[in-house]
């Protein structure tokens, strides 16, 4: 079924003629869920840019969030000169930006220009390896992000000024599912939804949720790889929406101690000859399932711990997994039980495994390729779940805690060798300095707490 707003060369070449598409965006995706990448003169990419690509400094994944070359990377660094990669367009990502001014957008794979295969320390080339291994054992597979966010008054520049203190939330008091209370942010959420539609990323609904201007908007299910891209491009638009308003938005996973974190819960099946693999007539539970099922769901559990940085790759992360927050604290499942970490959802062709770990600031690609390599390993293992929970959780104190800080999580993720047979030992080195470099910047920083702790008291 084609889907309303994404393009093919055909058609963007006659909006091009009618002068309806000016500018096309060539993307990619950094370590930080960051889109990077390059506006092509439209024309010039229809004759030049779609065949050949692009080209853009391989110093792009070595850099912090300050857009420094980090030092101690094997694949880009200053011996090496810092050359290129390559990034090529995939067509099938091609789709308008509506909220743009006659724009279209393309999502690239990026790729090794001496060797010409997937750089493997790309995001989205993390994910692609892992689905064509998923299809390799005869199984396509289909999922979903529900992202939370929070909408403040302000601007991002007074808000940087301001140094993101004492902003002013969109919202004044709870409004989870409150009508009125989103009646009142419909300025920012009714243009999103249409622009979202047109821009080849069908939406479901929008709803307001826990926190003080806190939201929650979802889009459709997709195949995985397609999912990634839509929640990217998502982000991207209301990031870009809400500053042409004049507000801000974030996605961080936890903005205040004082409010609920911002989540992404991931949504997973697997599908095998048009039908969902998960349905069976095994009882597990309330559940009717295959073992497909069974043994999914115990690798995704019992992997957790060592691909966490994947579903929590910032220090602010691990400040989410708060007791009675609607963040879970523990690995275990349930049947339709939001104090889980694995939520099981769904039944028949609808059943489902809702992931809900990852923070709102997750890298889709990574924490997708997380998901499908430990629910996979789980099947080549037959690997069986933990006995289903019913009741509270976060008082279940003998279930396994997720890991606490940035600094476990990363322990756990260098130390296994599921994660280097799965990913690679490359790419668990490269996404280990990463991560140690995000740890050591917040360990030498001084902060607004322990001034305010510490200048006349101590």
């Amino acid at each position: 079924m084609k889907v309303k707003g994404v393009l093919d060369s055909k058609t963007l070449n006659k909006l091009v003629e009618k002068g309806k598409i000016k500018t096309v965006i060539v993307a990619f995706t950094d370590h930080y869920g960051r889109l990077m990448g390059k506006r092509f003169d439209a024309a010039f990419f229809l004759e030049s840019g779609e065949k050949d690509g692009t080209h853009a400094c391989n110093y792009l994944l070595t850099t912090d969030m300050e857009m420094e070359p980090v030092e101690g990377y094997s694949m880009a660094n200053w011996n090496q000169g810092y050359g290129d990669f390559h990034l090529v367009p995939d067509m099938k990502t091609l789709r308008k930006a509506s909220w743009l001014s006659k724009t279209a957008l393309v999502m690239c794979d990026v790729v090794d220009d001496k060797n010409h295969v997937l750089q493997p320390e790309a995001p989205r080339s993390i994910l692609t390896n892992i689905l064509d291994h998923c299809q390799e054992l005869g199984f396509e597979s289909f999922a979903a992000s529900e992202l939370e966010y929070y909408l403040f008054n302000q601007d991002y520049r007074s808000a940087h000024v301001q140094q993101y203190n004492d902003l002013d939330p969109t919202g004044y008091y709870l409004e989870d599912y409150h009508i009125l209370q989103g009646a009142r942010t419909e300025f920012f959420h009714g243009p999103a939804r249409k622009h979202l539609t047109k821009s080849g990323i069908p939406v479901e609904n929008s709803k307001g949720e826990w926190g003080l201007g806190q939201h929650e908007l979802n889009i459709r299910y997709a195949e995985t790889l397609e999912m990634a891209d839509r929640h990217m491009i998502f982000k991207q638009c209301l990031k870009e929406l809400a500053d042409q308003m004049g507000i801000s938005i974030t996605f961080m996973a936890k903005f205040s101690e004082k409010g609920a974190g911002s989540s992404c819960h991931i949504h997973l099946s697997l599908w095998k000859d048009g039908k969902n693999a998960f349905v069976g007539d095994q009882k597990l539970g309330p559940i009717d399932c295959s073992d497909y099922f069974r043994w999914f769901l115990g690798g995704w559990i019992r992997y957790a711990p060592e691909v966490m940085p994947f579903y929590a790759p910032t220090i602010n992360s691990y400040k989410r997994y708060v007791d009675a927050s609607w963040a879970p604290t523990r690995l275990a499942w349930s049947y339709d039980n939001r104090t889980a970490g694995f939520r099981v959802v769904g039944s028949g062709q609808s059943l489902r495994i809702e992931c809900r770990i990852p923070g709102a600031d997750c890298n889709p690609y990574l924490a997708f390729a997380a998901a499908m390599a430990s629910g996979l390993q789980g099947i080549k293992e037959k690997e069986e779940p933990p006995e289903i929970f019913t009741g509270d959780i976060y008082e279940a104190r003998h279930l396994p805690h997720v890991p606490k800080t940035l600094k476990e999580a990363l322990a756990n993720f260098q130390q296994s060798e599921f994660a280097r047979t799965a990913f690679g030992k490359d790419v668990v080195e490269h996404y280990a300095h990463f991560y140690q470099k995000e740890i050591d910047a917040y360990e030498s920083s001084v902060t607004d707490w322990e001034r305010m702790r510490y200048f006349e008291r101590i």
